[in-house]
């Protein structure tokens, strides 16, 4: 399968440990496809949340489409995610009970059809940001001393 990435929330994995992860479709409108491929989409401060039985991704923006006069909707519209019955309710009840949240983690191209890969989240505290932090920084000045006794 041939798989392009749209774009990532960079955010969602500073500001949340990502417990499991699953693969959505995303019900969307011709001209939202088209400002997509050519990038018009951000996934910050996006959500994602059930209700009645059905998925729906909220805060999303995706910009209008230039050429796309009426046909046009609203940037910032409720969108709905096609997951499977069992997947839902699994989430659901992961959601109401354990303290998690979704969160939408990158937004990417599988085949032609667009896929939103949600994540089961729980939220970090400060300090667990920080050590994050410290692990990246130390892992940089590692490559760094290993790049330069290389030359």
């Amino acid at each position: 399968m041939n798989t392009k990435t749209i774009t990532e929330n960079r955010q969602a994995r500073h500001e949340y440990f990502i417990i499991e992860s699953y693969e959505a479709g995303i019900e969307l409108f011709g001209t939202e496809v088209k400002s997509i491929r050519q990038g018009g989409v951000n996934l910050k401060d996006s959500w994602i949340s059930i209700d009645n039985g059905e998925a729906f991704i909220r805060n999303m923006h995706i910009a209008p489409y230039e050429k796309g006069n009426i046909f046009n909707r609203d940037p910032y519209r409720v969108r709905r995610l096609l997951l499977h019955k069992k997947e839902i309710l699994k989430l659901f009840g992961q959601v109401k009970q354990g303290g998690f949240t979704l969160i939408p983690i990158s937004l990417y191209f599988k085949d032609s059809r667009v896929k939103v890969q949600v994540g089961l989240c729980k939220g970090k505290k400060l300090h667990d940001k920080r050590e994050d932090m410290a692990k990246r920084d130390a892992g940089r000045e590692i490559e760094r001393v290993m790049k330069e006794r290389n030359r």
